[in-house]
This record gives C-alpha cells, structure tokens and sequence, in this order.
C-alpha cells in the first residue's frame, strides 16, 4: 500500500472518530458532525481513488452528500424505517436542512486544503 493511502486511510479514520466525538460531547454544535460528515467522505474517496485529481474528488464529495441531504427529502415509508437504525441515522441523517449543505461544503473544501498542505510538505521532504 503507497504512502498516500496510508495517510489518507489515518485520515479518514481520525474523522470518524473525531465524528463520533462530536456526537457525545452536547456543547460541539451538531453541524460539526455533518462537517465531519463530509471530510470523512472526501478521503474516503481518496482513498479508493488514489489517481483521480483533486477537482473530481471535490465534486464527486459534493454529489454524494448533497445527495445524501437531499434524499431526506424523501419520507416513504420504508426509508423512514431505515432512518431509525443506527446505520440508517449516520449515514442516511434524520431530516434536510440546508445548514448541512453549508456545512458539508465547507468540510469538503477544508479537507481539500488539508489534503493539499499535507502532500505539499511531504513532497518538499521527499525532494
């Protein structure tokens, strides 16, 4: 496993846990979970998509947890069940706001600065 992937994969690791954090300590404000939410996804996709530019993985990011808040718009039955489990909770959310959609632009870009001041300290060491 490269070097990149390694870190990303700490990464996206330290997010969920910093997530989770988030969850049981009642004075951090809920829209830190869903800034979380969304740096969490972006190095995700780092890591699966190693090679792919920055760019794309900004806006794929984007998509899904745009997506993600905008399918809860959507009140059927079976998804509103589905909601209820704790999978559901976490990775489906519980109702559309569109503080969340604030939120989730903000972490995917700080997770983009992150990404970028990382590996350009570590490009400058390794040079």
């Amino acid at each position: 496993m490269s070097t990149s992937k390694i870190l990303y994969y700490v990464l996206f690791l330290l997010t969920i846990f910093l997530g989770i954090l988030s969850r049981k300590i009642s004075s951090i404000p809920l829209s830190i979970g869903d800034f979380l939410y969304a740096v969490m996804i972006y190095f995700l996709l780092r890591i699966l998509f190693i090679n792919k530019k920055s760019f794309q993985i900004i806006i794929l990011s984007l998509l899904i947890c745009y997506g993600i808040e905008f399918l809860q718009l959507y009140q059927a039955e079976w998804i509103i069940e589905l909601r209820k489990t704790l999978f559901g909770k976490y990775v489906l959310g519980q109702g559309f706001l569109w503080s969340d959609i604030l939120a989730y632009t903000f972490g995917v870009f700080i997770a983009f600065m992150v990404d970028k001041i990382i590996f350009k300290n570590i490009n400058q060491k390794s040079a």
